[in-house]
């Protein structure tokens, strides 16, 4: 959600600085979330009939998205959306502040956790697809910067709740992650 605002502030031309812009942008933003399917594994983010997942992973959206999400009038809308999304249920939220702070009382609280300069090869190899220009270096410097903002920012700081199972994915190929969580899942439903 963040990136895909971020993508559209990008396309408007604003000032991230500007904080009464960014977060007039979030209040006349109607986003939709379509859910994940066997065409869309991922699901994906539709704002006004567009469809914005493939453009919120790109190198300038890694580098303006924490500077929309740090801004505290985004945040309450994004906290709000994210709140009644779950309320309907049946959904799996990921995001820095999900078990911290949109829902603290979620069933299952998992974070995600590598080295960042696993993370960063991870990231280039994702965007290499689209960047052939892109460089290793930059990307881990990029997301070593947005760590940093997002774990000092004042309002909602990425950490792992503290009741959240941490899980170093490092070496770990994604199904092997994704059945040790639903085992973990079946276990607190089975309790």
């Amino acid at each position: 959600m963040y990136r895909a605002l971020t993508w559209l502030a990008l396309q408007q031309g604003l000032d991230f600085e500007n904080e009464s812009s960014i977060v007039a942008l979030s209040e006349q933003t109607p986003l939709q979330i379509v859910p994940s399917s066997p065409e869309a594994p991922q699901g994906g983010i539709i704002v006004r009939g567009l469809e914005l997942t493939p453009f919120l992973h790109t190198a300038e959206v890694d580098a303006h998205v924490s500077l929309l999400s740090r801004v505290p009038g985004v945040r309450a809308i994004m906290v709000s959306m994210q709140r009644r999304m779950a309320a309907e249920g049946g959904v799996v939220m990921v995001g820095r502040d999900i078990g911290t702070v949109v829902l603290p009382k979620a069933t299952l609280k998992v974070f995600l956790d590598a080295p960042s300069e696993e993370r960063a090869r991870r990231r280039y190899l994702e965007q290499q697809e689209q960047e052939t220009s892109l460089v290793y270096d930059e990307v881990l410097r990029d997301l070593r910067q947005r760590d940093d903002l997002d774990q000092r920012r004042a309002t909602s700081p990425m950490r792992p709740a503290d009741d959240a199972w941490v899980i170093d994915t490092q070496g770990k190929p994604p199904q092997e992650i994704v059945e040790a969580i639903l085992e973990r899942l079946s276990q607190i439903e089975a309790a």
